[in-house]
Parts: C-alpha cells; structure tokens; sequence
C-alpha cells in the first residue's frame, strides 16, 4: 500500500457565493495539490463538507474529481456515516473508477460501545470491493475507536489496510503500533502531530492545511519520511503559526479563506459552517504570504 505514504489531502469542497458546487475552483484546487507534490487526494471527508451535500452532489464530485486527476495520483473517497445500513449501501453503490480506496469515519453522534464500532465497520468491510481506511477522530465523532478495536479489525479483515488516527492519544498510538498487523497503515489525522507520529511509525498525513500549502506540507512529510528530522524540523515549525490559525474558527472555513488568498477557489462554506471573522482571515492572509 505504498500509494498512501506520504501526503494526502482531504481536499476542500468549493462552493460559489449561492452555494453550489465551484466545478472549476475544484478543477483548480486538484491542479494544484498534484502540481504542489501531494501523494495522494481524499474526496468528501468531512474536510470537503461531505454532511451538506446530497447523495447526487456526492456522485457528480466524486465522478469529476477522478476525471480531473485521470490516474496522476492515488484517489480515496470518503464515505461513512451513523447509520450503518446508508453506509452500506453507499458503498455497494459507490462507482469505483479511478479510485484506489474508502476512508470512513467511524460513526457519529450514536456513540456506539466499542462491539457497536467493530460490527459497524465489519459491515462495511464485507461490502466494500475497495481497501478501507479507518477515520478515528473522537473530536468530531464524540466517540473513541481503541487500540484494541482498531488491532481486532486489522487483523479479522484484509481490506482494512490502515487507520487515519486523530485522536491526539500517544498512548493509544503507541499500543496500536507496537501490536498491529505487519503492513497496516497508520496515517496522521491530525496536521500538527505528524512529525512525531512519523518518528513512532506513522507512514504520513492526510492533511488540511496541504490545500494552501501543498508544497511545503509534502516536502516536510517527505523529511520526515526519510528520518531526516531534524531537516524537518524546520518545515514543521514554520507551519505551526498558520496550521493554529486554520483551525481557530473552524475546519475548513480558516483553509477556504488561504485558498481564496491564493486564487484557487472561494471561501464560501455551507449552513452550519460560517466563513471566518475578519480578524482571523486577516491573520491568515497575513500568515499565508510568508510562504
């Protein structure tokens, strides 16, 4: 699964003022993520505001998003849910073309026991004909997927070849890498832990801040990668300022307003969501021109 080392992007949806889908802002965006040296893309994670969109919406992105990248690089779609039957059947109906795998996100809201999780994900690894990735990120989600279950599922089922891990948990962490199966995959969820994720075996992000800041993300995962820290080191430390300010308002209202700085696409986000104060995207206009 070397296709999935390195930098992934959980590329933003972009919307027009009115709401709809910004076709060319995301032909834009794919452009340059590729152009910038990501290794790989994720449509739809909940980086690309998959909960307001519809299933037809869903269908068109991921359609014109591989007909966009046409094979240059790796293509994950992002598909999950809280009620585990929907899920299901998205993914039996899911138009694999172009695509090389399913990130999903372990269920919202519910807050299922850990048996609930592994039955959940069970069902979709029975019915998917793509590899899965597991999503553990108890900050959105409200609910924990543990060491021991993330372990069970790598070992009970083959497709399941690894886990976006944004837990934040260094126990946890460590317990899953010390005792996972030879070859599972775990890849950081969270931009500001990468670097130390990589150093206890993390093969390396997918990533947020990557939208605006593609080259500069890669380069250091690359570093990183290559147990170059303490080149990395420096690439790490230039981010921290911006990766804070991306997120200080909310995910991806703080990255759309880096991107809309840089010409690639609007800033518009849709109900819940709401664009950034002024104050903040002005710091982070004022952050993004020191790359």
């Amino acid at each position: 699964m070397n296709k999935f080392y390195g930098t992934g992007i959980a590329i933003v949806t972009p919307f027009h003022a009115d709401g709809q889908v910004d076709y060319d802002g995301l032909k834009n965006l794919i452009n340059y993520l590729i152009d910038g040296g990501v290794e790989y893309l994720v449509s739809l994670g909940t980086t690309g505001e998959s909960a307001t969109l519809n299933s037809e919406e869903k269908k068109k992105v991921w359609a014109y998003t591989a007909d966009v990248v046409k094979g240059r690089v790796s293509l994950v779609a992002g598909i999950g849910g809280n009620n585990t039957a929907e899920v299901v059947e998205q993914v039996k109906e899911f138009n694999t073309t172009g695509y090389d795998a399913i990130l999903s996100a372990s269920p919202a809201y519910n807050k299922p026991t850990q048996e609930g999780i592994y039955q959940h994900y069970k069902a979709i690894a029975e019915s998917s004909s793509l590899p899965v990735i597991l999503y553990n990120v108890p900050g959105r989600t409200s609910s924990n997927v543990s060491a021991d279950t993330t372990i069970r599922l790598a070992r009970n089922f083959k497709n399941i070849i690894g886990i976006k891990e944004a837990s934040g948990n260094f126990d946890q962490i460590n317990q899953i890498m010390r005792d996972k199966p030879e070859g599972f995959l775990m890849i950081s969820g969270d931009d500001p832990v990468s670097f130390p994720m990589i150093a206890l075996g993390a093969v390396g992000v997918i990533s947020v801040i990557g939208n605006a800041l593609p080259r500069q993300t890669s380069d250091m995962i690359r570093l990183c990668l290559n147990n170059n820290f303490k080149a990395a080191q420096k690439g790490h430390y230039d981010l921290i300022d911006f990766t804070r300010l991306c997120f200080v308002e909310g995910s991806p209202a703080g990255v759309k307003t880096a991107l809309k700085q840089l010409g690639i696409c609007g800033d518009t986000v849709r109900l819940p969501l709401v664009q950034v104060s002024d104050h903040t995207a002005g710091q982070i206009i004022k952050e993004i021109q020191k790359f």
